[in-house]
């Protein structure tokens, strides 16, 4: 009966209306899509933030197993010490990086407000070409900063409120942020049953053969993933090492910072490499405005560098993504995940790219020699 329906010559064409019917309905109602995908990870998004981070510290923790601790007999012990390492290394990384930023952030910030009225001083002696009706403009807007700590004390005044909500959900993120990564640990601790159950309940749910599919494919993902997440994090490590050594060399104030923010923003693909360079100039432009200019200029050659010297080096042929792909993945993660979706934009490209050369293009050229 089903054969005998998909002979019918209005077969193909009722199969083509639908489809475009249900794409025109999907384009309608994208955004409450989007929307409702977004609320339903939200229900579960400590959970998932913990699953993120284990995965990423399963890399060093088998590291940890198959070098430091590989002479402990007993496996799990083994694991478990291995776990422990790679978190307290983990922990140790953080802590540096954030003993470098804080107290540059806090000059900076000073230096910002007591250095205030030299700025407007400065940007108002800079508007002596302008027109007279762009004089006054400029005039008023600077004529509204008034004494800087005054204005930022009336405006906590007034703005309570909106400081203690901004606050709270500070907490809150910091809060799921720790929550996460305990979960992330006891993730790690029982990978080996989670594995044990997940392979039980596939195995169950599908014949052998698909079964057996499904398990390279995952393997294939997990490969993309693991080598990717590696292959960044290295990349991210040289261009903050070359940053931090060129504004060495040169003298510039803020290298740690700078470098720091270079280095994790360099892990965004496409927009990150901008909005580290845009944040450098703006700090060092506080300092000395010509090494802002100096650092643009060395920003935009290192740039230029590495995805035509660096990256290849680094991820060689493992990924073979086209551009056009990751961009178009960049844009729809990020608007979809926000920052956590430009993170996993490239290698969910692959990922689908990988789909769809092993699987849809493999099984359609399948059916088409299954019919001539």
């Amino acid at each position: 009966m089903r054969d005998r329906i998909r002979k019918q010559k209005w077969y193909s064409y009722a199969v083509a209306a639908c489809i475009a019917v249900a794409f025109y309905v999907l384009l309608v109602h994208l955004r409450s899509i989007t929307d409702g995908i977004a609320t339903f990870i939200g229900y579960f998004w400590v959970v998932i933030l913990g699953g993120v981070i284990a995965y990423v510290i399963n890399p060093l923790a088998k590291m940890m197993q198959h070098s430091l601790f590989k002479g402990v007999k007993n496996d799990k012990a083994n694991w478990y010490l291995s776990i422990g390492a790679a978190v307290i290394i983990l922990l140790m990384v953080i802590g540096i990086l954030l003993r470098i930023m804080i107290p540059q952030i806090t000059n900076s910030i000073v230096m910002l407000v007591s250095n205030m009225d030299g700025y407007i001083e400065s940007l108002k002696s800079m508007t002596v070409k302008l027109g007279r009706s762009e004089q006054i403009r400029i005039y008023e807007l600077l004529n509204l900063s008034g004494d800087v700590a005054e204005r930022i004390q009336n405006y906590l005044a007034v703005n309570a409120g909106t400081v203690v909500q901004s606050s709270a959900e500070l907490g809150k993120s910091i809060f799921k942020w720790i929550v996460a990564f305990i979960l992330s640990i006891y993730m790690l601790a029982s990978k080996d049953s989670i594995k044990r159950e997940l392979s039980r309940i596939l195995s169950r749910l599908m014949p052998e053969q698909k079964y057996h599919n499904m398990i390279l494919f995952i393997a294939r993902c997990d490969k993309i993933l693991i080598d990717y997440i590696i292959a960044s994090l290295a990349d991210a490590l040289i261009i903050g090492s070359l940053n931090a050594l060129f504004m060495s060399i040169i003298g510039m104030e803020y290298v740690g910072l700078i470098s720091v923010v270079v280095g994790v923003t360099n892990l965004i693909p496409t927009f990150g490499p901008v909005v580290g360079g845009v944040v450098g100039a703006l700090i060092l432009f506080l300092a000395k405005p010509i090494h802002a200019l100096i650092f643009i200029i060395f920003t935009i050659i290192l740039q230029f560098m590495d995805p035509y010297f660096i990256k290849p080096k680094l991820f060689g042929n493992t990924l073979g993504v086209s551009g056009l792909l990751i961009l178009m993945s960049v844009i729809v993660c990020g608007n979809i995940f926000g920052v956590v979706g430009l993170l996993i934009a490239i290698p969910l490209a692959a990922i689908v790219d990988y789909i769809y050369k092993e699987g849809i293009v493999v099984l359609l050229e399948k059916r088409k020699s299954e019919h001539t």
